[in-house]
């Protein structure tokens, strides 16, 4: 109903075909929240731009799709060009940043760079314990993460 009335183009529209995107993520059906992420990341860029960060944020997402398809090659990818445009958009210190950096973090994880991983998680750490403090909650997990990949062999 929103794209019949609002357009597709609408931010309203967009929201509500990311949210719905998340919900078949989260009832595992990742072919139809990547066509819907595809979607919106298409009019997003051609919309607001390529470093918009409405447009990273969708992005961002469809790179978790991917990855949780397999496809961690394409999901590196973007997460490289997400974590990139946000570093020269927003500097390296900025939360979001940190957020791109963590998540390009799993996908090397996932994609067997254990040593890329552990290497990007440290400098994620260092920045989160900077900028948000030892105790906030993305600093607390990503010091697990940091500790779990570690333990990791290889």
């Amino acid at each position: 109903m929103s794209t019949r009335v609002l357009g597709e183009e609408h931010p309203d529209t967009l929201r509500s075909m990311g949210d719905l995107a998340m919900t078949l993520w989260e009832q595992s059906d990742y072919a139809g929240a990547r066509r819907l992420e595809e979607r919106v990341l298409e009019v997003k860029t051609r919309v607001m731009g390529a470093a918009h960060p409405d447009t990273l944020t969708a992005m961002g997402n469809l790179a978790v799709t991917l990855g949780a398809q397999g496809d961690h090659a394409g999901s590196r990818r973007l997460e490289e060009r997400v974590l990139e445009a946000r570093t020269r958009v927003l500097g390296e210190e900025h939360p979001d940043t940190l957020t791109s950096m963590n998540n390009l973090a799993f996908t090397l994880h996932q994609a067997g760079d254990l040593a890329g991983a552990v290497r990007l998680l440290r400098k994620c750490l260092a920045g989160r314990r900077q900028v948000l403090g030892e105790d906030h909650p993305d600093t607390v997990a990503t010091a697990e993460f940091l500790k779990r990949f570690q333990a990791q062999p290889g």
